[in-house]
C-alpha cells in the first residue's frame, strides 16, 4: 500500500481498541512501528491524535498512512467465526435477556471476553452463536475481567451497540458487584476515591494507586456483612470504569478480593480455610437505558464457586436484599 487510506470503522469493530483494530486488519504491522506511527501523528481517528488504547466506535474513520506492500497486507474480512456446538449450548444457556436490540449474558469466571496473546476462546469468538435470526453479528458495548463472573451486555445491531457504549461511556449505567474479601473495611460504607495508574513494579505491570498521574477512579462500597476483621462480603458500585478498578481499590484499602493473586498476592488468601480457588468477584446486576426506550435491569445468579464460599464463611445470601431495601429507604427520604 503506497498512498494513505481512510477507513471507515464497520459496526463488527466499534468499541475495539485501535491496536487491536491494526492487529486484525494489518497483521504484519508489529506494534512498535504503530506506536511510531501514533506518536508522529500518521495515524489518526476522525483527524485527531489518538493513543493505541484508543476503543474505536462505529462509523468512525481511521487514518492509515502508506505502508510497505510486501510486508503489510491487509487481512480480508472473516466471514465468521465457527463456534463449536458444545460452546454454542452453553452460551445460549446463559442468556440472562434477550430482545431485539440487547442481550444480556452470565458470564462465568474463566471465560475472556475478547481474545489476546495466547487466548484462542473468548466470547467474543462466539458471538455468531447468538446471532439467531438477526441480520447483524452481536457486537461487545463492555468487559469483564477474564476470572470476574457476571452480567455482560451485548448489543443486538450498530444503533443499539451505539446506544449502550454511550450509556457506559456517560455513565448512565448502575452496576452492582458482590465480592467476598479477606479482610474487612474499617467502615461498614464509604467510599473509595483513589486515581489509578498502570505502572511497572518488580511484579510486573499492575494498575495502581498514582496521586499524580493516575486518572480519578471512583468506588462506593457497603458491607453487606463480615466475620470480624476476617473477612467481607461487600457490595461494590463503580463509578468510574478504569481498568481492574475494584480489584485495585480493594487492595489499596487493605481488603483485596479473595483469590486475587495479582493485586492481592498472599495477603487475599484466608489460612486454614478450604476455600473454592479462583476470584471471588461477580458483576451481579445493572441498570442501564434501553436502546428502544426505557430501563433495562438485569441480576446475574449467584456463581457455584461464590455460594459456595459464601455458606463456608457463614454468610446469609438474604442479608444483600435487606441491604438493597435499607439503602433504598434512605434514598428515598
Amino acid at each position: 500500500m503506497s498512498t494513505v487510506q481512510m477507513i471507515e470503522v464497520d459496526g463488527d469493530d466499534g468499541e475495539v481498541r485501535l491496536d487491536r483494530w491494526f492487529r486484525r486488519h494489518f497483521p504484519a504491522l508489529s506494534h512498535g512501528r504503530l506506536e511510531k506511527m501514533l506518536r508522529k501523528g500518521q495515524v489518526r481517528v476522525d483527524g485527531a491524535r489518538v493513543k493505541a488504547g484508543h476503543r474505536l466506535a462505529p462509523g468512525q474513520m481511521v487514518r492509515v498512512p502508506p505502508l510497505d506492500a510486501p510486508k503489510v497486507k491487509a487481512r480480508p474480512k472473516a466471514a465468521g467465526n465457527k463456534v463449536s456446538s458444545h460452546d454454542a449450548k452453553e452460551l445460549r444457556q446463559r442468556i440472562l435477556h434477550q430482545d431485539q436490540a440487547v442481550i444480556v449474558l452470565d458470564k462465568p469466571a474463566g471465560l475472556a471476553v475478547q481474545g489476546g496473546s495466547g487466548t484462542t476462546r473468548h466470547v467474543d469468538g462466539m458471538l455468531d452463536a447468538l446471532r439467531f435470526d438477526a441480520s447483524e453479528r452481536p457486537r461487545l458495548v463492555h468487559r469483564l475481567d477474564r476470572d470476574t463472573s457476571g452480567v455482560l451486555v451485548l448489543a443486538r445491531h450498530a444503533r443499539a451497540a451505539a446506544a449502550l457504549t454511550g450509556a457506559f461511556r456517560d455513565r448512565s449505567t448502575d452496576k452492582i458487584y458482590w465480592a467476598i474479601t479477606a479482610g474487612a473495611p474499617s467502615h461498614d460504607r464509604g467510599q473509595i476515591n483513589l486515581p489509578l495508574a498502570k505502572l511497572p513494579g518488580l511484579d510486573g505491570e499492575r494498575v495502581r494507586v498514582d496521586r499524580g498521574n493516575g486518572k480519578f477512579a471512583l468506588t462506593d462500597f457497603a458491607v453487606v456483612e463480615k466475620i470480624g476483621d476476617q473477612a467481607a462480603w461487600l457490595a461494590l458500585w463503580p463509578r468510574t470504569g478504569r481498568t481492574h478498578q475494584l480489584r485495585a481499590h480493594c487492595a489499596a484499602i487493605g481488603t483485596p478480593i479473595l483469590g486475587d493473586g495479582k493485586y492481592g498476592g498472599i495477603d487475599g488468601t484466608l489460612p486454614g480455610m478450604d476455600l473454592g480457588k479462583g476470584l471471588h468477584l461477580h458483576a451481579k446486576s445493572i441498570s442501564l437505558p434501553h436502546p428502544d426506550g426505557g430501563i433495562l435491569s438485569v441480576e446475574a445468579p449467584i456463581p457455584e464457586q461464590f455460594r459456595t464460599t459464601m455458606q463456608t464463611l457463614g454468610f446469609n445470601p438474604e442479608a444483600a436484599a435487606e441491604l438493597m431495601a435499607e439503602l433504598q429507604a434512605e434514598d428515598e427520604l
